[in-house]
């Protein structure tokens, strides 16, 4: 198979097209290196640089469509987006340029390109609103009221994949991730809490819990999401799935758990609930498992266990000595 990944430098990008080489698929991976890191790729050329192409290319560019076409992928996973809640609230206009037009650009390209099928990174957590909690947890048939400019541009992503399918027949499955977390997510700008946890514990800092800490999230890992994306290139059709684990931790369990794991000590402290933030989340993968065979396996501790060591690493290559146990 020839794949397209776009953002494909990024956190979950970059573990996708790690999959993608190593089951011998050829591989072109389109970012503007904006947010994505050329190290993530790092590992894939090194295995496959002859099945690996990069092309530094913004999906907002005018050129998008036409290198689309010149690659002429089967499949193309589109992850490429401002992914940013607070950015799209303060800047709209560029969420939309972005999610809205840069998406168009690639299902342009896509269409053009005779692909056979688009699989798109959506939102879980923010395509259905402020639902009640007794609805948790959340199931695709939930009406889509997104509260955010970034959940808007996202579900009107989705809208634009449903046209394309019945006006030009290009398939898709759309998948509504959960709190995505591992190894090489940034902990800077609109991290997860995971990856901004593990660092502030290995570098010995206190670590601020928004809230009481009970809130609670899907936290779901990083390469069973990357699971769910290549089992979508050839499973299901014209849907919607919902990629978590089902079930919810609070913070507070996720900070315990995350400092055992360490084996550092570490201080916390509470600051009050951010504005507008859900007290619960978790989303229902009963779909994904019919459609796609798909289900998560990466348990809560080895999951932030193997962040942490990636952290680690990455920190004593940046300052020697740096994360090591206390």
């Amino acid at each position: 198979m020839r794949a397209v990944v776009t953002g494909g430098a990024g956190f979950i990008g970059s573990t996708l097209v790690d999959r993608l080489v190593a089951d011998g698929h050829d591989v072109h991976v389109i970012d503007n290196f904006s947010t994505g890191n050329r190290a993530n790729l790092a590992a894939a050329m090194a295995e496959a640089a002859d099945r690996l192409v990069v092309h530094d290319l913004d999906i907002r560019s005018a050129g998008m469509v036409d290198r689309l076409i010149e690659v002429a992928p089967e499949v193309v996973f589109h992850l490429a987006a401002q992914a940013d809640v607070r950015v799209s609230v303060a800047d709209p206009v560029f969420d939309a340029d972005t999610n809205v037009l840069g998406t168009l650009r690639v299902l342009e390209g896509a269409r053009q390109a005779n692909a056979r099928k688009v699989v798109f990174a959506a939102s879980g957590g923010t395509l259905y609103g402020e639902p009640d909690d007794s609805e948790l947890p959340l199931r695709e048939s939930l009406p889509q009221h997104p509260l955010s400019p970034y959940g808007v541009s996202k579900k009107a992503a989705i809208d634009y994949l449903v046209a394309y399918r019945a006006l030009h027949g290009l398939d898709f499955v759309a998948l509504a991730l959960a709190n995505v977390y591992g190894p090489r997510q940034d902990p800077h700008g609109e991290a997860g809490v995971v990856a901004i946890f593990a660092e502030r514990i290995l570098n010995g800092e206190n670590v601020t819990i928004y809230g009481d800490g009970e809130q609670t999230r899907d936290f779901v890992y990083v390469d069973d999401v990357a699971d769910a994306f290549y089992r979508a290139a050839t499973r299901g059709s014209g849907v919607l799935c919902n990629i978590g684990t089902g079930q919810e931790t609070s913070v507070n369990r996720l900070y315990h758990e995350m400092v055992a794991r360490s084996g550092v000590a570490s201080t916390h402290s509470y600051q009050p609930a951010r504005p507008g933030e859900l007290a619960r989340n978790c989303l229902d993968t009963t779909r994904a498992g019919e459609e796609l065979g798909w289900s998560s396996w990466t348990e809560l501790g080895p999951g932030t266990e193997a962040t942490i060591d990636f952290v680690r690493h990455r920190l004593a290559e940046e300052t020697p000595g740096a994360g090591e146990p206390a």
